[in-house]
């Protein structure tokens, strides 16, 4: 954490008249708090007052027994998020956009509550490294113009940009991060395990595309890093060392695990056995660029490379 406004030094001197002690941490909000925003609350832990946003009553027990208070409400339904105005200090956004539209109205209902009062002095938006689109095996660094090939990376680009202009309208520190493949042993899904005992396919060398990842640890910590130390209106990749391609990376998970490695396939053949989520990822290849992340953020990655955050599972 930096010198500045730490969760370190969270507490405000006390005065007479002062705020109660309640307003005196600041108080971090989390908005899309699953798996990764659980771990964002896990790294800030009593330093912060942490709030999360959930539209399940169902998991209010379990997020009280997190040390979160739970705020009942729905991005897509607007009345119900009004109370979010004005109470955090500094929000993480993880709430991914409706799986239709060409715009995220979400992101849209919640700058335009959390405008209303008192402003967060900063914000962090995790986005996506789709927005990139298919960068031919490219090196892909921050400044490189966004080119997303879906319609999810472009409902992505609509919410980044909303993100930048609501930091620039009102001078509140805001940060867009381009996140890779997340993977984590304890994460739902977050190894390619299920997918190697199943003997899903993978390309061939000759058409195999580089893929990007990041252990959800690190992301959290990334998320963390950034509503302290990022610089107002930045874009950083948030990917680890790794430099794989994606049939590279199915054969190093099955060799750690004792597993067969997947079978390999020509693209041409591939719409007759893949999905058509898996073949989008298949479509595009591109390299990410981390040196923003650990410059600008002094970020150390604790996973650097997948085999590494593997081997650890």
């Amino acid at each position: 954490m930096p010198a500045l406004r730490s969760p370190h030094s969270l507490l405000y001197a006390t005065r007479p008249g002062a705020l109660p002690a309640r307003f005196r941490r600041e108080r971090v909000l989390i908005v899309g708090c699953a798996d990764v925003g659980v771990r964002v609350a896990r790294e800030l832990g009593a330093r912060v007052r942490l709030l999360a946003l959930t539209s399940s009553a169902q998991r209010v027990p379990t997020l009280r027994a997190l040390g979160i208070t739970p705020l009942l409400g729905n991005l897509d339904q607007p009345a119900s998020i009004r109370r979010l105005a004005g109470l955090a200090t500094r929000v993480v956004h993880l709430a991914p956009p409706l799986e239709t539209g060409r715009g995220d109205a979400r992101t849209q209902q919640l700058l335009a509550v959390l405008h209303r009062r008192t402003l967060p002095q900063h914000l962090v938006y995790g986005s996506t490294s789709g927005v990139y689109g298919d960068c031919q095996g490219e090196i892909a660094i921050e400044t490189r113009a966004a080119n997303p090939g879906t319609t999810r990376a472009r409902r992505r680009i609509d919410a980044e940009q909303r993100v930048r202009h609501f930091g620039r309208a009102t001078g509140a520190g805001v940060n867009v991060l381009r996140i890779p493949g997340i993977y984590a042993s304890d994460r739902v899904g977050g190894t390619p395990r299920e997918r190697l005992v199943k003997g899903t396919p993978v390309l061939r060398q000759a058409d195999d595309v580089f893929t990007n990842h990041i252990h959800a640890d690190d992301l959290a910590r990334a998320c963390v890093a950034a509503l302290w130390r990022g610089l107002p209106g930045r874009v950083l990749n948030v990917n680890d060392d790794s430099v794989l391609k994606m049939g590279d990376y199915f054969d190093l998970a099955a060799d750690l695990y004792g597993l067969p490695r997947p079978p390999r396939i020509a693209r041409d053949g591939a719409q007759n056995q893949l999905s058509l989520m898996l073949l989008s990822f298949m479509s595009e290849s591109r390299r990410m660029d981390n040196t923003r992340l650990k410059k600008e953020l002094r970020f150390k990655l604790r996973y650097p490379t997948v085999a590494q955050g593997l081997v650890a599972a």
